[in-house]
């Protein structure tokens, strides 16, 4: 089989997931947070279709990529519903400010 080695899907993979873990400590905001989080996802689902390319008999991979991609789906519509509801209450994204949560 000929095309690009999965050696250069790991490396971007790995660089994707650094940067999404890098967003989602840095960040101070809950959007912030939440765009790192999906950013690591979409590493793991370039794992998973990477590996599963170079057995074409079995489909597992892609099939486990589409599972991550729907539960990425309903994670970020209960996020961003989340996210509202705070926002509506205490008029900030800052996790730092929301102190009633904490108690």
């Amino acid at each position: 089989m000929t095309g690009i080695p999965v050696q250069y899907y790991l490396i971007v993979a790995a660089a994707l997931f650094c940067i999404g873990l890098a967003i989602s400590i840095t960040k101070r905001h809950f959007i912030g947070m939440l765009l790192g989080i999906e950013l690591m996802l979409n590493a793991v689902n370039i794992n998973l279709v990477a590996f599963s390319r170079h057995d074409p008999e079995r489909l597992s991979g892609q099939l486990f990529a589409l599972f991550v991609i729907v539960v990425a789906a309903a994670e970020v519509t209960v996020a961003l519903g989340i996210i509202l509801r705070v926002y509506g209450r205490f008029k900030t994204v800052d996790p730092d400010k929301v102190s009633d949560l904490k108690q």
